[in-house]
């Protein structure tokens, strides 16, 4: 049976129409969250006469189940993404507040050294657990690139189609 090639520009149609719906899906859920965030933390203030700090916990609480609570690609990206930034606010409210002390160097290399050293652990010997797209680029970049043909497969992609 002969396969038929997809002619480029289906393809960068189709990348591009998917682009499109992911920003999308992006924005709009991002608009979902802060309406839900905003309307119950007005709620709360109302019921209550003021703003305390956990209105703001359980109001986001709330719209995190309900916009970001579904496992898809574009909540999981940002989920992640905040997962990252709270890790580093909290070792820096840490350090503000007593609980840890003041690091006397730098210690984003040692940040640095830990988070590549677990990926490519989880990578080499637990790669199920690691999200798709990740597993995929590390795929790309630790795997396939022990074959190499010239050049090109650094300017384009090294994986040749198959032989017919």
């Amino acid at each position: 049976m002969e396969q038929k090639s997809v002619p480029p520009m289906l393809c960068l149609r189709e990348k591009l129409k998917a682009i499109i719906r992911a920003t999308y899906t992006h924005s709009r859920n991002l608009a979902y969250f802060v309406f839900t965030y905003k309307g119950l933390m007005a709620l709360q203030l109302r019921m209550q006469g003021k703003k305390i700090p956990f209105h703001s916990f359980l109001s986001a609480c709330i719209g995190g189940w309900l916009v970001f609570g579904e496992n898809n690609n574009i909540n999981s990206q940002i989920n992640m993404y905040l997962l990252s930034r709270i890790l580093f606010g909290l070792s820096r409210l840490a350090v503000e507040k007593g609980y840890i002390p003041e690091p006397k160097q730098d210690p984003f290399p040692l940040f640095a050294s830990l988070v590549w050293g677990i990926v490519l652990w989880l990578f080499e010997y637990h790669r199920h657990t690691l999200q798709p797209s990740l597993q995929s680029s590390m795929t790309y970049l630790y795997d396939d690139s022990n074959v190499w043909h010239d050049v090109s497969d650094f300017l384009i992609y090294n994986k040749r189609p198959a032989a017919k």
